[in-house]
């Protein structure tokens, strides 16, 4: 007898981990919209729309800002196998997992990789970049701005102009940042950002928005290569050697694809675009600094919640993501099986790390549809259970305590003047 598979079903989740989230319900609505030819005027509408939203979302004015079809990790190859020619030296400054993996797609690009390393839980300072630069003399600069890792948030303020002067093409990972921190791509001279959709955007996992600096697409352009099979025969094409190692991820055939010319390069995967659409659309109708301060005012109000708990936070406060807090697994306690108690008696999930921190931290996660007051207070109050029932010792309704009195102070400050009253978007 054949087996049977009844439909899909999971079971209901709240998912308050590093990533990924519950995605907005609109996102999923537009996910379930009609499927449309790639060539559809309708189709390139849809694409020409989403890159102006995606603009306003990574604050540029870019011509080249587009969708990569895969997760995050694809738009990182994407721009990194475009950019770096076998030979090139490339610089990573490492201070947690993902670093570690922009330095071994490099590698896989056939760059010559130097890095730069601090202690996990800490960043760089400008002026250890800067002589680092000098010394190595890379063409890139790859460097992830928020480590979910960690849940520290570097600094790229400074970054850029240090490129600048020294002629290196600056590139930064937000997969796990964009529009729950600051990210100013044009202000801050970034050559090259790259993000996903299931982190502060709201979404599900499988899109990777970019932007390409003028810079950046001029080095692209310099390796284009038009496939055979649609080639008129005039087209220009790089010089033997020079050509991307990658098919799917050449970006100068990608950028040919979403561009005026329209050269065909893969099918679009129309579902996923609709998704990633409607994900800016949400950002960009709020407004970036909106979504920035919900993301701080939610993630602050953990903060806080997990201190009256008793738990001691991990890494360097002063650069810690908006959206993302590590805290100290109590001593003794199973943090695995403390894990699996939230999962299995609230439905809540809540992370654990990696490398030299598996075991020794949570990770707890308050971004996109998920940053909200309620959410908070509810991962607070089954945290505190869960604490309890394992042996430790907490205030009672200490957390939810300490977050409701954090919203209070927000709110009597913004009635005063002196907060952002639009900080709480969705709460």
């Amino acid at each position: 007898m054949s087996p049977t598979f009844d439909q899909i079903h999971p079971p209901q989740r709240l998912l308050m981990g590093p990533g990924p989230i519950n995605a907005d319900p609109r996102v999923l609505r537009a996910l379930s919209a009609p499927l449309i030819g790639q060539y559809d005027p309708a189709m390139t509408h849809y694409m020409n729309e989403t890159m102006q939203l995606y603009r306003g979302v990574f604050e540029t004015t870019n011509d080249a800002t587009l969708l990569i079809d895969g997760t995050s990790r694809a738009g990182i190859e994407a721009v990194l196998v475009s950019l770096i020619q076998p030979g090139e030296r490339v610089l990573v400054p490492i201070f947690g997992r993902f670093g570690h993996l922009l330095r071994e797609i490099a590698e896989r690009c056939g760059a010559e990789v130097h890095t730069l390393e601090c202690e996990w839980g800490q960043v760089f300072r400008p002026e250890q970049i800067e002589a680092a630069i000098r010394e190595v003399k890379p063409s890139v600069l790859a460097l992830v701005q928020g480590d979910t890792s960690t849940t520290m948030c570097q600094p790229l303020e400074d970054i850029g102009a240090i490129c600048r002067r020294e002629g290196v093409l600056f590139y930064s990972d937000a997969t796990a940042s964009l529009a729950g921190n600051p990210l100013k791509t044009d202000e801050w001279g970034l050559d090259a950002v790259t993000a996903g959709l299931q982190k502060c955007l709201a979404g599900p996992s499988g899109s990777s928005p970019l932007t390409l600096s003028p810079r950046a697409v001029e080095v692209v352009h310099a390796r284009r290569h038009v496939e055979a099979g649609i080639s008129s025969g005039s087209d220009r094409l790089a010089e033997p050697g020079a050509r991307i190692r990658s098919n799917y991820f050449d970006l100068s055939m990608v950028l040919d694809y979403w561009g005026e010319l329209r050269l065909n390069h893969h099918t679009e995967a129309t579902s996923m675009l609709y998704g990633a659409r409607e994900c800016a659309r949400l950002l960009v109708n709020e407004g970036m600094d909106n979504a920035i301060a919900r993301h701080a005012l939610h993630g602050q109000a953990m903060v806080e919640g997990l201190k009256g708990l008793g738990l001691a936070l991990f890494g360097d406060q002063a650069h810690r993501m908006n959206n993302v807090s590590a805290v100290m697994i109590p001593d003794g306690l199973d943090g695995d099986g403390l894990r699996r108690s939230m999962l299995e008696d609230f439905g809540i999930e809540i992370g654990t790390s990696f490398g030299p921190l598996h075991g020794k931290v949570w990770r707890l996660g308050v971004m996109g549809y998920n940053a909200r007051r309620d959410t908070v207070l509810t991962t607070l109050a089954a945290l505190e259970q869960t604490l309890r029932r394992g042996g430790v010792k907490t205030v009672a309704g200490g957390g939810v305590g300490a977050a409701l009195d954090f919203y209070q102070e927000h709110q009597r400050q913004a009635a005063n003047g002196r907060a952002n009253p639009s900080a709480g978007g969705q709460s």
